[in-house]
């Protein structure tokens, strides 16, 4: 991707559009792609969550539903196209989610001073995940969380409102401001999920019901603790797989140890973050867009749960990092590429193989894993090397800058 400035934008655009409607065609079933069929968490799961946000009211007694209160936004967006089925709106939107997403990535890369890495990173990592990525609503949170960090540095308001907006879809968008060095970012984003929180809390019962919706979950098959039982399994190990909370999770002797150890280490990836925000010597352009993606890989990878449909975040946030020349993300992003390649064959394509702990399954899961975890051990270690690490020589200009960003306003 170094001479990404060199490609054509011409041959960009087309190859975001052949492959989006190779995505297109998996989702409406013209192609049938291999394994279980991802499409019907939308036609059954979210029409069905759909039917009961209609009437005003969450769906408490679901303990599928495991999300904020914004998303019910997500849910009920096919109502905007009732002349299309369910299931046929919401596809047409995750891929207008997946082209305002692209859009804003090629004009921030055609600027002066700005790269279109980020936006090849875009254009190729989005397909790489398959159909799943059209039959889940996380494309179009990661819309917005690309929105909010190429809106920081300049605006720094807009961004706090985006990533506030972008947590209360599904959370995670609020480690946008972990990089964050201008006041008015956070105060936007406290106003902003103060006032939005209140209105669903008004408006909507059992807006906050999904905080205790997650108590009783396993550890999800496809989670990095999740390999010490798919190895344990061919030695005796007693549990057993099952569809729990919405996921297919380990359940029986242990997990709830290998889950406090996931819940442990993502207290020491906080810990980390926080000690990184603390030693910070300089802000150069690129490092919040570098601190959010280093924050969500740290706190994905630590999580009880790795979703397919995570991966679409890591790709947003390093396309984003790419977009600036002077970021160090490049072999991060890489990586988090090649996961999503790993991501597609350990589901949907060999997800049974997975299930069954077998050879094939463990080796696609620990090779998603490994890459997810060398990305991130690289990325903490190139975004500690730019911000804290004191330079071998101070450019007058750079200075500058960087004081200019650390400034509180």
């Amino acid at each position: 991707m170094a001479g990404a400035r060199r490609i054509p934008v011409w041959l960009l655009l087309a190859t975001w559009l052949l492959t989006r409607l190779v995505l297109l065609l998996f989702v409406f079933k013209v192609w049938v792609f291999p394994g279980p069929d991802v499409t019907s968490d939308v036609s059954v799961i979210y029409q069905g969550w759909y039917e009961t946000l209609r009437t005003g009211s969450f769906p408490q007694g679901d303990v599928t539903w495991q999300y904020p209160p914004a998303a019910a936004l997500a849910i009920l967006s096919p109502g905007l196209l009732p002349f299309l089925q369910y299931a046929q709106a919401f596809f047409v939107l995750a891929c207008v989610a997946d082209l305002a997403g692209f859009g804003l990535l090629l004009y921030a890369g055609l600027r002066r001073g700005k790269s279109l890495r980020g936006a090849w990173v875009w254009v190729v990592g989005v397909p790489l995940l398959g159909p799943t990525v059209y039959a889940r609503y996380d494309l179009m949170v990661t819309a917005v969380a690309v929105a909010a960090l190429l809106a920081g540095m300049r605006r720094p308001r807009l961004m706090g409102a985006l990533a506030a907006f972008g947590a209360l879809l599904k959370v995670w968008p609020a480690l946008l401001l972990v990089g964050a060095g201008r006041r008015r970012a956070w105060v936007s984003a406290a106003a902003t999920a103060g006032a939005l929180a209140l209105l669903f809390a008004v408006a909507m019962p059992g807006a906050f019901s999904f905080l205790t919706a997650q108590r009783d979950r396993g550890t999800e098959v496809e989670s990095l603790g999740s390999l010490v039982f798919h190895v344990a399994r061919h030695h005796g190990w007693e549990g057993r797989v099952m569809l729990n909370y919405g996921s297919v999770e380990f359940l029986g002797p242990y997990v709830d140890w290998v889950s406090a150890a996931a819940l442990f280490l993502t207290v020491i990836a906080f810990g980390w973050l926080l000690l990184w925000r603390v030693s910070v010597r300089r802000l150069p352009p690129h490092a919040l867009a570098d601190a959010a993606f280093v924050a969500v890989l740290l706190f994905t990878l630590t999580s009880r749960v790795i979703s397919p449909q995570y991966m679409v975040w890591l790709v947003g946030l390093a396309a984003v990092c790419l977009c600036f020349p002077g970021s160090r993300m490049l072999l991060p992003a890489g990586l988090v590429l090649a996961a999503c390649l790993a991501t597609v064959l350990e589901f949907p394509v060999y997800f049974s193989n997975v299930v069954a702990s077998d050879r094939l399954g463990v080796t696609l899961l620990a090779t998603r894993n490994g890459l997810l975890l060398l990305a991130a051990l690289t990325a903490a270690r190139a975004l500690w090397r730019t911000t804290v690490s004191r330079p071998t020589a101070t450019v007058p200009h750079q200075t500058a800058r960087t004081q200019e960003t650390l400034t509180p306003s």
